[in-house]
Parts: C-alpha cells; sequence; structure tokens
C-alpha cells in the first residue's frame, strides 16, 4: 500500500483511482519519485528564508541541467507568467509595480498561429498583446518597438512547420527580442534541446515527467532573464506574487531534478513504461477487434505513450463508454476515453508497478462483455418547428449574465448558423426533433476556444434550456426570435 493509503482522501468523500492520463494537471498530475516525498516531509520540519533558499538552489538545478541559470515557479504555466513579467518589466519597481497596466511598456509578445492554445492566457494575463504570425513573411513584419518577447510551444523544435525553430530564434534576435519555449510536458535533458538551438528560456512542469510536485515548475535560461523571473515572482510583492512556491515545493523539485540528473537519458524509464505498454497491449489484444500501439515521442525531451484501438463492426461502444466503465469499476481507472471515438490514450507517468495489471484485466473484462456493433439510431421525429431566423439570447452563469444571438438556418431536421457572443463568435451545428433542440457552438477567443452545447424547447417565437460550458460548468438559456 503507498503511504497510509487512499483513506487520506476517502475519508472526506474523495474517490482516487489509477491515474493512467499522467500529466493532466485536473487529474492529479504525474507519479511523484520517492526521493520528493521524502524531501518534501523533511523539508516541512523546518523554516528558511526563501530568498536565501533560491539563491541556494537555483544554481544547482542550472548546473545540474546544464542551463546558465535556473527559477523553481509554479508550474509550467507560473514559470512562463515570470517569463513575461521578466521581458515586460525586467528589474525595474516602478514597471513590476506597473504591471498588468502595460502603457508605455513594451508589450507585445509574438506567437506563431500554429503555435497558439490556451495556456497562453499566461502570458496575457500580465497585460501583454499577443502578435501573431503564420508564414516566414509575417515573421519578418512582426516585430517593432513593442516587441518584449517570442514564444512558442514545445513542438516548435519539430521540423515541417512554416519556419524552423532556428529560424524564428534569429529573427527575434535580429530585432533584439528573447525566445521563451513552452515545453511543460517534455524533459529537461542535458544538453538542452532548446537552450542548444538558440532559445533565451524554457519553461518546464515540475509535475509533469520531471515527477516533482506538481505546482512546481522549473523555468532555465539566461542569467539576466532568470534574475528578472525571480524579482518578479513571489514572495516578492509583485503582480505574480499569487504564484507562490513553498519551501517543500523547491525542495521537492531539487529532488526531482537531482533523481532527472542521475540518469543520463530517459531510455531506462520509457523501457519501463514501455514494458506496462506491451503487458496492457497483450491483454487486450485477445479480444477479437481489439489492438494496441506504442508511440515515441516526437520531439526530444517528450516520452513513450500507447493507445488502444477498437473495430466498432465487433466492439459496439464508444471511447466516452469504455472511459464511463473504467471510472465506475473498482479500482477506478482514468483513462484518455471521451467522446464518439473508437481509441483511447494511455500515458504512464501517473502509473505505479502493478497498476498495468488492473488496468489490463479492466480493459479485458470490458472488451470481451462488450456488445456488438451498435444498431443505427432510431429515426427521430422530424422537426415540428422552423427556428430559423435571429434570436436574442440571454445566457445565465452560476454569476452573471449575458445577452448572446444566433442566426440559425434549418434544412429538415438539421441546424446550422453563427453564434455570436460578446467578444467571440463561432459556427453552430444540431438538430430539431420534435420540439426538442440540440446543437453545439464554438467560438474562438485569443488561444483559447470557447465550446458551448445548448439543449432545450422551442415553441413558436422562444426557445430556453441547459447550456454545458465543458469546464466552466453549466447555466441556462432563453432566446426569443427577433421579428425581421
Amino acid at each position: 500500500m503507498r503511504g497510509g493509503g487512499p483513506e487520506v482522501y476517502t475519508r472526506v468523500g474523495g474517490r482516487p483511482y489509477i491515474n493512467c492520463t499522467a500529466i493532466t494537471t485536473i487529474h492529479g498530475g504525474s507519479a511523484q519519485r520517492p526521493e520528493v516525498i521524502e524531501a518534501i516531509r523533511q523539508a516541512s520540519y523546518y523554516h528558511v528564508n526563501l530568498d536565501e533558499l533560491m539563491a541556494a538552489v537555483a544554481p544547482r538545478i542550472a548546473k545540474l541541467l546544464d542551463a546558465e541559470a535556473a527559477h523553481v515557479s509554479s508550474g509550467a504555466a507560473g514559470s512562463v507568467t515570470c517569463a513575461t513579467l521578466a521581458c515586460v518589466a525586467g528589474g525595474d519597481p516602478e514597471k513590476i509595480q506597473q504591471v498588468p497596466d502595460t502603457r508605455g511598456l513594451k508589450n507585445e509578445v509574438v506567437i506563431p498561429s500554429w503555435s497558439r492554445i490556451v495556456y497562453d492566457q499566461a502570458i496575457r494575463s500580465v497585460g501583454a498583446r499577443i502578435v501573431e504570425v503564420t508564414t516566414a513573411e509575417d515573421l519578418k513584419k512582426a516585430f517593432g518597438p513593442k516587441t518584449a518577447m517570442a514564444a512558442g510551444l514545445i513542438h516548435m523544435g519539430e521540423s515541417g512547420n512554416p519556419f524552423s525553430l532556428e529560424e524564428y530564434v534569429a529573427v527575434a534576435h535580429r530585432n533584439g527580442v528573447p525566445v521563451l519555449i513552452d515545453a511543460a510536458d517534455g524533459t529537461p535533458h542535458r544538453p538542452n534541446p532548446f537552450l542548444r538551438r538558440g532559445v533565451d528560456l524554457v519553461a518546464y512542469s515540475g509535475g509533469k515527467i520531471v515527477r516533482g510536485p506538481q505546482t512546481a515548475g522549473l523555468l532555465l535560461g539566461r542569467r539576466d532573464l532568470i534574475a528578472a523571473a525571480f524579482t518578479n515572482s513571489a514572495p516578492h510583492h509583485t503582480f505574480a506574487r499569487a504564484m507562490k512556491v513553498s519551501k517543500e515545493e523547491i525542495m521537492g523539485l531539487l529532488a526531482a531534478v537531482e533523481a532527472l540528473a542521475s540518469k543520463p537519458d530517459r531510455s531506462e524509464e520509457d523501457e519501463l513504461w514501455r514494458t506496462w505498454y506491451r503487458h496492457i497491449i497483450n491483454r487486450v489484444s485477445q479480444v477479437r477487434g481489439v489492438t494496441g500501439r506504442i508511440t515515441e515521442g516526437k520531439v526530444e525531451g517528450n516520452y513513450v505513450r500507447m493507445s488502444i484501438d477498437w473495430d466498432p463492426k465487433l466492439i459496439g461502444m464508444t471511447s466516452g463508454e469504455v472511459g464511463e466503465l473504467l471510472l465506475s469499476g473498482k479500482p477506478r481507472i482514468r483513462a484518455h476515453a471521451g467522446g464518439q471515438g473508437h481509441s483511447l490514450g494511455i500515458r504512464a507517468a501517473a502509473l505505479y508497478p502493478g497498476d498495468e495489471k488492473f488496468v489490463a484485466e479492466r480493459l479485458y473484462e470490458i472488451f470481451s462483455n462488450a456488445p456488438g456493433p451498435k444498431p443505427p439510431p432510431p429515426d427521430k421525429p422530424p422537426a415540428a418547428i422552423d427556428v430559423s431566423g435571429h434570436w436574442d439570447v440571454r445566457i445565465e452563469y452560476s454569476v452573471g449574465s449575458t445577452r448572446h444571438k444566433f442566426f440559425l438556418a434549418m434544412e429538415q431536421s438539421q441546424l446550422n448558423g453563427e453564434h455570436t457572443g460578446r467578444i467571440a463568435s463561432g459556427p453552430i451545428r444540431g438538430r430539431v426533433s420534435g420540439h426538442e433542440v440540440d446543437f453545439t457552438s464554438s467560438a474562438r477567443y485569443e488561444g483559447t476556444s470557447l465550446r458551448y452545447r445548448f439543449s432545450g424547447r422551442a415553441s413558436g417565437e422562444h426557445m430556453s434550456g441547459e447550456v454545458d460550458l465543458g469546464e466552466y460548468g453549466t447555466g441556462s438559456w432563453e432566446a426569443h426570435r427577433v421579428s425581421s
């Protein structure tokens, strides 16, 4: 039994599970190394000055990882925010206090459009404005007197992009602009695969493949920028004051880095994970129509993964249904399983030895007892009402409300159109069955896709129901037709 058992969670209603999603924050991150747990325990008994502790720990981490300098932050997102602050405010106390009001400061950050995701909010939160580039020609025109930083994700190191990482760095440096790479789920190899290619700063999660505390992160790179990142971070009174890192997390991350640095590469751990993956694949592939495959990391510093696929003509279950069965069993198991597809993903970084056997047997049981191919869905009643037209919409959230608009068109029972929000718009897809409406929309804002699922009833000039907001919860909605 690990530690004292799961009662620390179950006594308050928590429901632990075997985590096959590994690095996903909401599911608990990866399995901390034993050295990390012990370091956190020991550090909790004593007190130190955090400035003094960081001054001692950071050079050791930098040396272990062959970087010029290092900073321990509150996760990879904290590293990205502190890196941005370093480039926007530097070490100037007035600028540090002015943020997130960036008027008069360098406040633009260049990012390739194909490297933008929701995590760039860690950059925008300090008052920076994103300047998107797509082509090499865009890149040449993107830099100006307001440019503070250029940034990108770990896949900037891959081939096949509109411009290479080296080209990106070269253009940025010609304009005197530092480059940050968010490599949250990567491994900080030696030599660093990004720093050696000219990147100035690289951010890593401490709680993903490094397997340290989940709420700690690493920022590696240029000495001057790292010093500014620390100045702009907690425990100092700055924008990032809320992004605290405790003495226990600092020592836990150091222990993780020391364990990581004791191995020259990932080969030993990756091979252990391959062994677990092969065990799972060998077991589930005994069921006709089920196969598995191991996928190697595409980018240096990434890690090995696996997926399971099944033939829906033989196994009449969706990925979402398999995921629900995994979570409802004993022990509970969480995998990358959801939606209407016929595959699921497994990552090993949060598994403990022996977990792979539970996973293999539970999946074998589910697939062995799965129904045959699903019959075609029954015909739904035709639409009893035409909802085509312009609608004013009111959405009620857990706190607050807003006004949106729908522009709808129907073709038989199929529903298409446009959803216009306060700051973002996107297409609508769905259907009308009798008086029931069910449709989804997706609106892009900055690096984020805002997804809505509306369901409810329509009657004449009125519609209402519930809206699923994904990770942002649920709400209610009502709409009234606008007279032409």
